[in-house]
């Protein structure tokens, strides 16, 4: 792979995908800005980087949507330019719809959705000025489909994947790419800092998150689809794969098997 002094700011940085995208682009020589709302966690990362002298922290929140050009100033600022943009930042939910407060529901399309879309669109400017560019954005398989325990968490990556193939077609002349990857079940704690029906972290790992995939294999497969400007892709387990396919071409067997799904 040819990450070589490719400068790539990644949001979420401080744990999980993020993290583990960032030790892997580190590995291939690429100089990152790492960005999260966590300093501590971000200088750990930082320290755990092949060559920290070639790493920035920034540290934002997604949620301060209203304030992020400052962000991207500072962001050019750090090396001069940037190459890649990495929107994988978000939280999850584990609540149903009927116990969910509205005031959770808009917080996380807040986070994942307005912010990651107000990130991109105050880098957007200089993509097109300098006519190349590449968003990358971490979606989720349930992006693709919506499960139980996760409506407003899937509302919000399914409105991400309409912003980012439209932005796609607007400036494809522009020379920018857009890459939306699409996880399963990772082995990361998003299940535990994910948000229950009053606004709380669930504080609990799922059983099938634990049994996910390993960040380091998934942050390789990731880095491969970035370096290959791929559309779209999945990276999750058969299952998974199978939901999206079954939804695409069987959709009423699709909403058969859903509804049998653990909701635990």
């Amino acid at each position: 792979m040819n990450f070589s002094d490719k400068i790539i700011w990644i949001t979420g940085a401080s744990s999980g995908i993020g993290k583990a995208l960032a030790l892997e682009l580190s590995n291939q020589n690429a100089k990152i800005i790492l960005s999260s709302r966590k300093i501590e966690d971000l200088e750990l990362v930082k320290s755990a980087c092949k060559d920290p002298l070639k790493v920035k922290i920034i540290v934002l929140d997604l949620e301060d949507y209203n304030n992020l050009q400052p962000k991207v100033d500072e962001a050019l600022a750090a090396f001069g330019e940037i190459d890649i943009l990495v929107n994988n930042g978000g939280v999850s939910q584990r609540s149903f719809v009927k116990d969910t407060q509205i005031e959770v529901d808009k917080r996380i399309m807040d986070i994942n959705y307005l912010g990651t879309v107000a990130l991109s669109k105050a880098v957007l400017p200089y993509f097109i000025k300098n006519k190349t560019g590449h968003f990358v954005v971490t979606t989720s398989i349930v992006g693709k489909i919506g499960t139980p325990l996760r409506s407003s968490y899937a509302a919000s990556k399914h409105a991400l994947h309409g912003f980012f193939d439209s932005l796609r077609a607007e400036h494809h002349q522009d020379n920018i790419a857009v890459t939306l990857v699409c996880p399963g079940f990772v082995n990361t704690n998003i299940s535990k800092n994910a948000l229950t029906g009053n606004g709380t972290p669930q504080q609990k790992m799922d059983a099938a998150t634990a049994n996910g995939i390993d960040p380091k294999h998934f942050a390789k497969l990731m880095a491969k689809a970035i370096e290959n400007k791929k559309e779209e892709v999945y990276i999750a387990g058969a299952k998974e794969k199978l939901g999206v396919y079954a939804k695409r071409f069987y959709p009423k067997f699709f909403s058969t098997m859903i509804r049998k799904l653990s909701v635990t």
